[in-house]
């Protein structure tokens, strides 16, 4: 699940963690008195999306403006860019060409800037352990990064069993080419962080840029926070801050049938048992030169009803051309997952091509529910001749 910006460094600064001082506003009325509330003479507006690269973004309606994150000398100016901001379309990379309306805004006090770093914190699945990533090249995209200058990463792996210890701190510190009394604040900030990171259930934090500042405070100018869906049960005061506004209609619709649903930009549905199998589906559609619509996971234990769910969320996308559902029968009977799809397909007037390959337990029974429901399905017998038909018939243009 992911928070806004304000909503994270209003978490961080609970555990410690230094952020400037904000205020959130929903008009430009309320932009401009959280303005007067904060240290002057500079102010920040930021633009508050779920989407990362704001401030190199730009309006849709606007493209040769300024970005969503503007720094201004005025209350006035607060007011007049909060305004310019409000109920428009910012786009950014991560937005993609719709771009995102910004509903609200974050003014925030300016910030006298002498060095900006990057550090990130995250579960790295290879090693299981929390691993901590710092770089100096801080208000660039970590991936970037990566990419062209990986050297300039620095990476800490923190034991469990330990936790983080202050050599840990010092590390990244000295990593950063921090000294004097600035060693001591990335210390304290670092710790803050990963308390935070252990205590919130956190998938990722990003603090990007971290600054150093004249005086030689660490601060957040930046923060990013995600949290583990399945942790959310442990902290329902985090859930209440989720924005559904900020995520797709359909995946809010998944989730409360159960299914792990995420839209794509193909035009091949996907339905599939487990969530490894259905990224080796999305991968073989396109290695036959096809593109997916959807990852879509209906779990080991799906229904009728769920099926039939999945099959609606699947046909919402208007770019959908054909369906493939691709069934693994272990704890899911296969003649079952048949038996879904056939009153799935009947209950939506399916009319695009359906390829179905079933296989493990009561394969036979599934496959003969299949062929004798009257139905137009396709059948396959692997997942390569399941894909390679999917993508056969929606480059024909076929309409069942």
């Amino acid at each position: 699940m992911n928070i806004h910006e304000y909503q994270a460094k209003a978490l961080l600064r609970e555990y410690g963690v230094a952020v400037p001082e904000g205020r959130v506003a929903f008009s430009a009325q309320e932009a401009a008195d959280a303005a007067r509330a904060l240290p002057g003479p500079v102010w920040v507006v930021k633009s508050q999306i779920h989407a990362g690269g704001r401030g190199a973004g730009r309006f849709s309606n606007d493209p040769d403006g300024k970005g969503g994150v503007r720094v201004v000398k005025s209350v006035d100016d607060v007011r007049e860019n909060a305004q310019k901001m409000l109920a428009s379309v910012l786009v950014t990379k991560q937005t993609g060409p719709a771009g995102k309306e910004v509903k609200r805004l974050y003014i925030e006090e300016g910030c006298d800037i002498a060095r900006e770093l990057y550090l990130g914190m995250l579960v790295d699945r290879a090693t299981s352990r929390i691993t901590i990533m710092a770089s100096t090249e801080g208000g660039m995209e970590i991936e970037e990064v990566a990419h062209r200058t990986p050297e300039k990463i620095l990476k800490v792996a923190i034991d469990p069993a330990t936790g983080l210890q202050p050599f840990h701190t010092r590390q990244i510190a000295f990593g950063l080419g921090l000294s004097g009394k600035q060693v001591g604040a990335a210390s304290k900030f670092i710790t803050a962080l990963y308390r935070a990171f252990v205590d919130l259930d956190a998938s990722i934090v990003e603090v990007n840029p971290l600054v150093v500042t004249g005086s030689g405070d660490v601060i957040a100018l930046d923060a990013k926070l995600n949290f583990d869906d399945n942790a959310l049960y442990r902290h329902p005061d985090i859930e209440k801050l989720r924005d559904e506004e900020e995520e797709d209609p359909a995946e809010i619709e998944a989730a409360k049938h159960g299914l792990n649903y995420v839209k794509l930009d193909g035009n091949i549905g996907c339905m599939v048992n487990g969530a490894g199998l259905a990224m080796a589906t999305m991968d073989i559609i396109k290695l036959y030169g096809g593109e997916p619509a959807n990852f879509l996971d209906v779990g080991g234990g799906a229904t009728q009803e769920r099926v039939a769910t999945a099959f609606k969320l699947i046909l919402r996308d208007p770019k959908v051309r054909g369906i493939l559902v691709n069934i693994f029968g272990g704890i899911m009977r296969c003649d079952v997952i048949a038996q879904g799809v056939v009153a799935a397909a009947r209950e939506v007037d399916l009319r695009v091509p359906l390829v179905v390959r079933l296989a493990g337990t009561n394969v036979d029974a599934g496959r003969e529910i299949l062929r004798t429901s009257g139905l137009t399905i396709i059948p396959a017998e692997n997942l390569a001749d399941a894909a390679d038909k999917i993508v056969s018939a929606v480059a024909q243009g076929v309409a069942k």
